[in-house]
């Protein structure tokens, strides 16, 4: 819906990511070796992990036309081992390499895929009857275009139209993906990460907005009604079917403020990120989104931003929609809270249908982030709130994932991601070279106090007559134990032993995610700026509420980009530091809810003209009884709902400072 109103640079550059393999020093991964195919043509090779997952148990409705046109990119395989060993030293205070990044050009040069491998892909491309053949500027991939017939040929598969559903679709597009694991030539099979382009599969956006279905006998009586409330408290219903020994509970809130997010965190306004740039991640562009954030911080009362400030990068034609409409204004705007004084710059991956709507396209926008067009990176702070899937994704995207995530960590790129809106582990969240950030349900009180912060696990019961009706969750952070990666160093001590145990018979401990958090429960979440717009109108401003994870990763991010203000080198890959504050005052300690907890603070109450039922919202009530339960669990110190806790303002930064 909006986009920036000032004159924005738009730099046309090819970008990309990187290839990995991602069985690397100290991390393994499971389940990376791919679906066994029928026998490959002589002198080829199955891709290892390029099946579609999907493609296994949803319903094939067709055959993608062979005119169709579609550009993919064949990712080539870089240094792994050596490069993961670097980009950990680079990361970890007391090492002597520590923040001694290299340039794009020079990881490339030392990391990269050679020049002879991208030739002899490009050259077998060519062969094959692509057209546009060329390799990115630092060797990620190669790019190329065919018709789909060419394409089938190509890689002996069919690609496949399929019956969308809400856990796999392609937005307003029609699913499509690759029947079979893919093929390539044996000769290139050890240069060639995997392929992306052919499906085109939506990435998860875990920004949290009720949607729930109402029974008809809901809808009969007379129901209570309850004004949703400016601070957390402000808003009684009484008279409520009994829950925790009370019978009143406060209504949810309207969506707190910038200020209030401001306060509850610690932002001063000496700590505003001048100097530093933070990036965010979008599919397609919002139109208006200067313009937009503008009227946001005059509504917020905060400082006007700069149109020197902020700039937006399109790959594409950006005339194929906004997948990203309302996640944008959410980032942008989160991020600006906490970092007025920064740069921002938002990168619009291609939204058209032609391979680079979805994971392409995203994944390009980061390595045009990681690359950057002048020999350093166009961010050094870089959030994205989304996901790619579970970690049973298609194993060559967990590669392709790791492969850039450890680029950006040697370049000194910290890379945030959302660890999801519902039990489970998602990757690249997972990812030990990704910042994880999960999820709390946060009050802040009259005089924008801390009443309370818990991880975020809301489960939902209908009023029905006299008695509460439990639905099962609504929404909850993403975390939990990795069935992929191995713990990393970093955590390491700091990880309870209980919380790092592999699912089945894994040996050894496991990366556990998140690793932070920050507010992200909708019933405690943020009034967004929208404007809207109709012919013969100029746009009205207006706000919704709204939470997620897609709200914790910018607020996070932003407020380390306020930390990096001043300092030499940026914190990049920041884990290593981040669980080294463990146990300190850098955190707020998002606690487990009990019976001790004051009943107010146990959950809230959403009338039907807001929520459609009148719902009882229950905090931090993850369990055996909610579908999808992992084992998270909130708790003193690290937890896998919110990692190690919250940033607690100065004392954050502080901290930061002193391993910086």
């Amino acid at each position: 819906m909006l986009c920036g109103r000032e004159t924005v640079s738009r730099i046309k550059m090819a970008v990309g990511a990187v290839g990995a393999t991602v069985v690397v020093a100290g991390m393994t991964t499971a389940g990376l070796s791919g679906l066994a195919q029928a026998s490959p043509q002589p002198a080829e090779t199955v891709l290892a992990g390029s099946a579609v997952s999907f493609t296994s148990h949803v319903q094939a409705i067709g055959d993608v036309a062979g005119s169709t046109q579609l550009s993919v990119q064949l990712w080539l395989r870089p240094q792994i081992s050596a490069a993961v060993r670097f980009a950990t030293a680079v990361s970890t205070p007391g090492n002597a390499l520590y923040h001694r990044y290299l340039s794009p050009a020079t990881y490339t040069a030392q990391f990269g895929a050679t020049r002879a491998q991208a030739s002899r892909v490009a050259s077998w491309l060519r062969g094959q009857g692509f057209t546009a053949v060329h390799t990115d500027s630092q060797r990620n991939y190669v790019r190329a275009t065919a018709p789909v017939s060419r394409i089938d040929a190509a890689f002996r598969t069919q690609v496949k139209l399929y019956k969308s559903s809400a856990a796999v679709n392609a937005g307003r597009y029609t699913l499509r993906a690759n029947a079979s694991a893919l093929s390539v030539p044996a000769s290139l099979a050890g240069s060639v990460l995997g392929v992306t382009g052919i499906d085109n599969a939506a990435p998860a956006l875990p920004m949290d907005r009720l949607n729930i279905k109402m029974s008809s006998r809901t809808r009969k009586g007379a129901a209570p009604t309850g004004a949703c409330s400016q601070y957390y408290g402000q808003n009684d219903v009484t008279g409520l079917p009994e829950k925790f020994g009370t019978t009143t509970f406060p209504t949810e809130v309207c969506g707190y403020t910038a200020g209030q997010l401001r306060a509850a965190y610690g932002a001063r306004a000496a700590s505003s990120g001048k100097g530093q740039t933070i990036a965010l991640i979008e599919l397609g562009l919002t139109k208006d989104m200067f313009l937009t954030l503008q009227d946001y911080a005059a509504a917020n009362g905060i400082a006007a931003p700069s149109a020197k400030r902020y700039e937006e990068l399109s790959l594409g034609k950006n005339n194929c929609g906004d997948p990203a409409n309302i996640e944008e204004q959410l980032d942008v705007e989160s991020s600006y809270d906490m970092a007025p004084g920064a740069n921002q710059i938002v990168i619009g991956g291609d939204a058209c249908n032609e391979g680079d709507f979805g994971l392409q396209g995203l994944f390009d926008a980061d390595l045009a982030v990681i690359d950057g067009p002048g020999g350093h990176p166009l961010a050094t702070i870089t959030s994205n709130s989304w996901d790619s899937g579970g970690e049973n994704q298609a194993p060559q995207l967990t590669s392709i994932e790791h492969a850039y995530l450890v680029r950006a960590a040697a370049v000194g790129v910290g890379m945030y991601f959302s660890s999801g809106d519902s039990s489970g582990v998602a990757e690249p969240g997972s990812d030990p070279f990704s910042t994880a950030v999960g999820g709390t349900t946060l009050g802040i009180g009259a005089s924008n106090n801390r009443l309370f912060e818990t991880g975020w696990s809301t489960a939902v019961s209908l009023l029905e007559s006299t008695k509460w009706k439990l639905q099962g969750e609504q929404g909850a952070a993403g975390g939990g134990p990795s069935v992929v990666w191995r713990q990393p160093a970093y955590q390491v001590g700091v990880v309870p032993h209980a919380l790092s145990r592999g699912i089945g018979n894994r040996g050894g401990p496991v990366r556990s995610v998140p690793d932070i958090s920050a507010d992200a429960d909708q019933f405690t979440g943020m009034a967004v700026g929208i404007l809207s717009f109709s012919k013969g109108s100029p746009p009205a401003f207006g706000e919704i509420l709204i939470g997620g994870t897609s709200l914790a990763t910018p607020l996070v991010a932003g407020m380390v980009t306020a930390a990096q203000q001043g300092l030499s080198a940026p914190f990049g890959f920041a884990n290593p530091v981040l669980y080294k504050l463990s146990g300190t005052g850098a955190y707020h300690d998002a606690l487990p809810l009990g019976s001790t907890s004051p009943s107010s603070y146990r959950g809230t109450f959403c009338d039907a003209a807001t929520c459609r039922a009148n719902l009882l919202t229950t905090f931090d009530d993850q369990s055996e009884r909610m579908a999808g339960y992992n084992g998270q669990v909130t708790l003193p110190g690290y937890d896998n709902m919110t990692g190690l806790g919250t940033p607690n303002g100065q004392n954050f930064i502080k901290g930061l400072h002193s391993l910086g």
